[in-house]
């Protein structure tokens, strides 16, 4: 499809054809569907083959409204998936008893998975927390042991549920032969979502940067990108002149706009971008699919 763009030369305005996108939009709930579908097959065969569900248990501390409402959706995710979870509510809890409560879950032979809800309060070590779950276990895939497989190219390391639900959407939407060579820029740093996307995104054979807050012109790098994974938490962050034509875009953050309407970091870029993913729909329905996957993985892991 073709647009035109007036252009001043010579002193005449004349209209110049441009060629628009037909902007893909990537479905990341029915994506998340599909996979939770999977993951119900695999808990009905494992507890089959075991006599019993697979089970994690997920620890909440404090009382942090968005975190409750994270861990019921997660508790109704279990449910679809025929995942059976343990909720340990802390109202307060000190560093001691927290990682005293995991070595416990560790040692308990019938919890396959576990998961500490994030954030934590100021009070507690969130690295030596994440790092006290034993790595089989660990079904956020952010402990050191897991990282470490990860950048090592391990195959059984348990992924971080962000970037691997953005890795699968890639596999579903486009050939990942087709992206080998290519540029990805990852708007983000965190251990959350941009160092290991990065890993899986190298694995892939793509060429990759990241950039962060103290990068400088941060456009000039995502102009170039072939794919480019925004997580900045920052509305209208990433406008239509600040892409690739043709781009694949993945807005990984939720925010709000000026009129409270849930948002990501990019505006409109629909006859720019090849494909991007819609906010909400897109990776948030993802992140929380591939953490049943993980509960899965975990589970086998212990047990073959």
């Amino acid at each position: 499809m073709k647009t035109m763009n007036n252009k001043l030369i010579d002193g005449r305005r004349l209209q110049v054809p441009t060629l628009k996108i037909d902007t893909k939009i990537i479905d990341g709930k029915a994506i998340a569907e599909n996979v939770k579908l999977e993951v119900k097959q695999h808990a009905q065969r494992f507890a089959a083959q075991y006599g019993r569900k697979p089970h994690i248990a997920m620890i909440v501390i404090g009382r942090n409204p968005a975190s409750e409402i994270y861990v019921r959706n997660k508790n109704k995710d279990c449910e679809d998936c025929d995942i059976d979870q343990t909720t340990y509510k802390l109202p307060d809890t000190t560093q001691e008893r927290l990682e005293s409560l995991i070595h416990e879950l560790n040692a308990t032979e019938t919890v396959d998975a576990i998961l500490v809800q994030m954030p934590l309060p100021k009070n507690l070590d969130a690295k030596a927390i994440q790092n006290a779950i034993a790595w089989e276990k660990d079904a956020d895939g952010f402990g050191i042991e897991n990282t470490g497989k990860l950048w090592s190219g391990i195959t059984d390391a348990t992924c971080a549920c962000t970037p691997n639900g953005i890795r699968h959407m890639l596999h579903e939407c486009v050939s990942l032969e087709s992206l080998k060579g290519k540029h990805a820029v990852i708007v983000n740093r965190s251990n959350i979502v941009g160092k290991p996307m990065a890993a899986m995104l190298l694995d892939m054979d793509m060429t990759v940067t990241i950039c962060h807050s103290k990068t400088e012109n941060i456009k000039t790098y995502t102009k170039t990108a072939d794919l480019l994974i925004t997580a900045v938490g920052q509305p209208g962050f990433i406008k239509p002149e600040d892409i690739k034509p043709g781009a694949i875009v993945i807005d990984v953050s939720m925010n709000k706009d000026a009129h409270n309407k849930l948002c990501g970091d990019c505006e409109d870029l629909t006859g720019v971008a090849g494909y991007i993913t819609p906010v909400p729909g897109g990776v948030g329905p993802m992140t929380r699919a591939m953490l049943m996957q993980n509960i899965i993985s975990c589970a086998y892991k212990r047990l073959k």
